[in-house]
């Protein structure tokens, strides 16, 4: 064959002796060789050159045109020529081919690739290369067991948590029932000097899951640390005052407008069932309307102002919608201010709102408010928020759609940690 024919099927380390047809399987069998035309003994090093047999191994290697491709490989053998060497007879070997595996290097990373890169089912990556699905899962584990080396360092992560897998309940023997509720906790660099990335990730959703990760950590590197984002979890917010007493915990703003949502959304719902004596329907203003409630004030419209305004005044005799919103309102307008001076005076604005409202659901969120208070101010001063580590969230239960669900949590994290690589690589 000539040099082209080599460089065509770019084999690393190998050159094309033979491509016939195969009448067989109606495709291409192809014969390769290794380029090295000595080879040393693995046990004495000493060098051989003149071979006295081979062998034609099957080789799985990556798709090449339409055709089926079957790759043979002229292995040769050689004799060792030392006399004292132990080992009489030994085969070539080659990086591309290691010793007792049947696929290519590139094959591979192709298939770690493909499954990683779009986070495609290891079975969907098996059918397109006609292999098994323990061998690309198995190209899956080696890849991760690269990643996730020590976190490099930085001044800012941020802490959250995403179900791993769907409630379910289990039966023993003695016929009890147990809740299983499978939670994973990931640690994102926060730093916006950086690249940002996913820096660790541990099953559970507990302070003891943050504590663990925490203390494999190196002494420098917890040093370093000098804010955690989280949101408001008291578990979370423990173990970070055991192990990084000197950081300074900081509460995502988001979890906190959530919370003001979802006190006007209660209370509508409440103040609906006390007038009409059932749920809200569409034609009651308070259920057409409902997500002009959640919006932010100063974003609506002349047309969305005069709807909320008409909700107000026909669909909410007892006020108290409009009390819920006019508190939410407080917070949000309290959740943008960024001096001392300036949040003082709108804290204060926002208690008032609240005393004058007297709701349950209003005071309860003012409850809230005064006991994350100091995380909550670490927010406002520094507006560090946890919108990357939320981010990275998304892509984890879009991986976990993707593959329609993970029963083995190891295997799920291991595609979570391939994905984010594969795509950080990019």
């Amino acid at each position: 064959m000539t040099d082209a024919t080599s460089l065509l099927f770019d084999l690393p380390g190998f050159r094309v002796i033979e491509c016939v047809e195969d009448p067989i399987s109606g495709g291409r069998r192809i014969t390769v060789m290794a380029v090295a035309d000595v080879h040393a003994c693995p046990e004495c090093a000493v060098v051989a050159d003149d071979p006295y047999d081979h062998r034609d191994r099957v080789v799985k290697d990556l798709p090449f045109g339409q055709r089926p491709l079957i790759l043979l490989w002229h292995q040769r053998r050689f004799t060792c020529g030392q006399d004292r060497c132990q080992r009489r007879i030994f085969t070539e070997t080659s990086s591309q081919i290691p010793v007792r595996h049947r696929l290519t290097k590139r094959l591979r990373c192709k298939l770690e690739a493909s499954a990683s890169g779009s986070a495609r089912a290891v079975s969907d990556v098996a059918r397109e290369y006609r292999v098994s699905w323990a061998t690309v899962h198995k190209s899956l584990v080696l890849k991760a067991a690269t990643l996730f080396p020590q976190p490099a360092p930085t001044t800012m992560i941020g802490i959250d948590e995403t179900r791993a897998r769907s409630v379910r309940w289990r039966c023993d023997d003695e016929k009890n029932w147990t809740r299983t509720d499978p939670w994973m906790t990931s640690f994102v660099d926060l730093d916006l000097s950086h690249a940002g990335g996913l820096i660790g990730l541990v099953p559970g959703r507990s302070g003891a899951s943050v504590r663990t990760w925490l203390g494999t950590q190196t002494p420098a590197w917890r040093a370093g640390i000098k804010i955690v984002a989280i949101d408001p979890s008291a578990p979370f917010a423990s173990a970070i005052r055991d192990v990084l007493k000197h950081a300074t915990i900081v509460v995502d703003h988001w979890h906190v407008d959530r919370l003001a949502n979802l006190m006007v959304t209660r209370v509508r719902q409440r103040a609906a069932r006390d007038q009409h004596g059932r749920r809200g329907r569409k034609s009651d203003l308070t259920w057409a309307h409902r997500q002009l409630l959640l919006r932010a004030g100063n974003d609506l419209s002349e047309r969305a102002r005069a709807r909320l305004d008409e909700l107000f005044a026909t669909d909410d005799p007892s006020g108290q919608i409009k009390a819920a919103w006019t508190v939410k309102e407080a917070l949000r307008h309290l959740l943008q201010a960024t001096d001392r001076h300036t949040i003082s005076n709108r804290l204060h604005a926002f208690h008032e709102t609240v005393i004058a409202g007297d709701m349950d659901e209003s005071t309860r969120l003012a409850t809230t408010l005064d006991r994350w208070w100091p995380e909550l101010l670490a927010f406002l001063e520094t507006r560090v928020t946890n919108a990357r580590t939320e981010g990275y969230n998304r892509v984890i239960k879009q991986i976990k759609r993707t593959g329609r669900g993970y029963r083995n949590q190891t295997n799920y994290q291991r595609r979570i940690v391939l994905h984010i690589a594969a795509k950080q690589a990019v």
